[in-house]
């Protein structure tokens, strides 16, 4: 009986225990860390949501996004300050080095900023794809945007201003008019844009008192990284131009070859890149074959508007595949014309000529060197003198070597029964001059 009850009591000790223990697990915080970096796209976006997705799942306690980037797309930027805003998770931007630009919008959406002693935060003017400053439109848009970042939470707003507007005068932080705003880190702290200034990681996990939480890190998976290589605005213009280059290539070599599957594996990465990325879904890609297709039939069925139809597809594709109209024609542009200056080179300087459509296209000749004619060639005839068994007027019927002969003047009348000779003979056309005194 006492062994039975000495059993049972373990048994309860032990569940208790177990118990206990899960919630210790329980109570321990959940704290993700997740790097920003390199130029922010699309690409970084697509990332950023899977990491906040990620922790709101595991009911995470804070993320901390280490942030070291010189800026980027305005677009993805936006994109990346509301996924920050809308998340119910509190987030903390430790700029570890630089947060420029887009950056500096980014850091301002979280809901603290540290940063390490060399760290550097702001100069967040706006710029088209060329580079040149952006339409008066954008930059409203983009003062507006850095304002509301810095309001919501709860920073002075002129500081976020003249981060990207040459126009507002704060001499005290080296930032009088004509030039944009950048914070040094004790700068960053005395205007109240940074919580404070830390050493590294362990000194921000301290002061933030996650010291000992299970933190979590989330890195780029090697698809990712390769879509934001792939969507990077330097490397698309390049892929395309390659995809085109490719193509060009390819009309000049006999049946498919490299110079084709380097162009095709081009438009590949293209897509494969964006799709990644959630720039865009797969009906992009499903119109660019559909366009490819109706390009190739156009080859077989001639008319025009087939393959006007398939090229529309194709450059659409391009378009619905990105979130920048403006770049995806600057890159065309790029693109379209360095395919045709190697089309003229290969073609004026090296003499190359295209046999991509020999298959599709009747390129055989008769020629009289080969030993074709069209009509018999009376050559025999010339000299010879005959008869006109009909008024030539300028043509008629003459009598040659005892043969009917259809025969034409050189532009005289000859009358029936006269002496011709034959001058000429071209083809089937032999041309005769009457012979005076023949009578």
């Amino acid at each position: 009986m006492w062994r039975y009850l000495s059993v049972l009591l373990f048994g309860l000790l032990f569940t208790m225990s177990s118990f206990g223990g899960a919630t210790v697990s329980a109570n321990e915080k959940i704290v993700y860390h997740v790097p920003i970096e390199e130029t922010v796209e699309k690409g970084l976006s697509a990332f950023l949501e899977r990491a906040l997705t990620t922790a709101e799942a595991a009911d995470a306690d804070l993320v901390v996004f280490e942030v070291n980037t010189p800026g980027g797309a305005v677009d993805a930027a936006g994109e990346i300050a509301k996924l920050l805003a809308d998340s119910p998770i509190k987030t903390v931007a430790y700029v570890n080095n630089r947060a420029l630009s887009a950056g500096a919008y980014i850091s301002l959406s979280a809901d603290e900023i540290y940063m390490v002693p060399s760290a550097t935060m702001g100069s967040a003017a706006v710029i088209d794809s060329t580079g040149n400053a952006a339409s008066k439109k954008a930059q409203s848009y983009w003062l507006a945007a850095m304002k509301t970042a810095a309001e919501q939470n709860g920073r002075d707003p002129i500081y976020a201003q003249a981060m990207a507007d040459v126009d507002i005068d704060l001499p005290e932080y080296g930032a009088e008019k004509g030039k944009l705003l950048t914070f040094t880190a004790e700068q960053a702290k005395k205007a109240g844009y940074s919580e404070g200034t830390v050493s590294g990681k362990a000194e921000l996990y301290s002061i933030l008192g996650v010291e000992d939480a299970d933190i979590r890190s989330i890195e780029e998976s090697f698809p990712e990284k390769l879509a934001r290589f792939l969507t990077n605005p330097i490397v698309v213009p390049i892929l395309l131009t390659i995809a085109g280059i490719g193509i060009v290539m390819e009309l000049f070599s006999p049946g498919f070859g490299i110079p084709g599957l380097i162009g095709i594996s081009s438009l590949i990465l293209f897509f494969y890149g964006h799709l990644v990325a959630g720039i865009t879904g797969y009906e992009s890609l499903a119109m660019f074959i559909i366009g490819v297709i109706l390009v190739l039939i156009e080859f077989f069925i001639p008319g025009g508007i087939i393959g006007l139809l398939g090229f529309t597809a194709v450059v659409g594709s391009l378009f619905l595949a990105t979130g920048d109209p403006v770049h995806m024609t600057i890159s065309l542009l790029i693109a379209v014309t360095v395919s045709i200056l190697v089309f003229i080179l290969l073609v004026k300087v090296f003499g190359k000529q295209m046999k991509f459509f020999r298959k599709m296209i009747l390129t055989d000749a008769t020629k009289t060197e080969q030993g074709y004619v069209s009509n018999p060639n009376r050559l025999d005839l010339l000299g010879a003198e005959g008869k006109a068994l009909t008024d030539l007027r300028p043509s008629g019927t003459a009598l040659v070597k005892e043969e009917r002969v259809d025969v034409v003047t050189e532009g005289s009348f000859i009358s029936k029964g006269s002496t011709i000779i034959i001058v000429k003979v071209e083809g089937s056309r032999v041309v005769v001059r009457e012979i005076p005194d023949s009578n």
